[in-house]
């Protein structure tokens, strides 16, 4: 296998799959199969989830709320998400932790470093939740800094797309596909990739990013057998 252990970054909107709001039971079955086959590779596997399909704050604050209030309501709405991803992967036979930056001692751990690390070591997939437990910060952050604290080889982002392109392919169809680019062309064609402060993160610790389309069975399965799938940011 090309990586030994990931960090894979889901966003809350992909478990939405054809519905307007809330969690497609089908889409999330679907990644926790997925994720079952790299498991059974050997690989170790770590995931974070976003909460825009549930709750979004910076939508909230332009409604008017608190911003505080209304990332900690998104925090609390991607630990909905990673329960629903922990029940599907339970469903396929696979052993699993969520771990919280937000206590709450009936349904997960708090989130401690040794901790995670060694529920890797001994097989299990573990889920990260509730981001960094800190306002201002998205669940992108959130993966960078988990994947870095935990040495992953690599952040391995799952989207609705194949991977990162000169405009938005869904309403640009001339937009062309890059097979591999550098932190620094990111920067300076001011692609959409992830939020600075995870881009930097990721950047700086000399962290690859692969960005890739998730919503295809098998995808996640050929890239960690070293298939060139999406693309690679490093």
């Amino acid at each position: 296998m090309k990586y030994k252990r990931i960090l894979l970054k889901l966003s809350g909107e992909a478990l939405m799959g054809e519905q307007n709001y809330g969690i497609d039971i089908n889409r999330v079955r679907q990644y926790a199969n997925d994720i079952k086959e790299i498991h059974e590779l050997g690989l170790e596997v770590a995931i974070v989830i976003g909460g825009g399909n549930i709750y979004r704050g910076l939508s909230a604050e332009q409604s008017g709320m608190d911003r505080v209030q209304a990332d900690y309501m998104g925090m609390l709405a991607t630990v909905i998400n990673s329960m629903a991803l922990q029940d599907a992967l339970e469903k396929v036979s696979l052993k699993t932790r969520l771990l919280t930056a937000i206590k709450m001692e009936q349904i997960c751990e708090p989130f401690i470093r040794r901790r995670a690390v060694r529920h890797l070591e001994k097989g299990r997939i573990v889920i990260f939740g509730a981001g960094t437990g800190n306002p201002y910060f998205t669940t992108d952050t959130a993966a960078s800094l988990r994947a870095i604290e935990i040495n992953a080889d690599a952040v391995l982002k799952g989207t609705r797309v194949d991977g990162i392109y000169t405009a938005d392919p869904e309403k640009d169809p001339t937009a062309t596909r890059f097979d591999e680019i550098s932190f620094t062309e990111v920067y300076n064609k001011g692609l959409n990739v992830m939020d600075m402060t995870a881009f930097t993160l990721c950047q700086e610790n000399n962290l690859p990013i692969i960005v890739f389309d998730m919503n295809k069975p098998g995808n996640l399965k050929k890239l960690a057998n070293g298939e060139h799938l999406g693309t690679i940011v490093r």
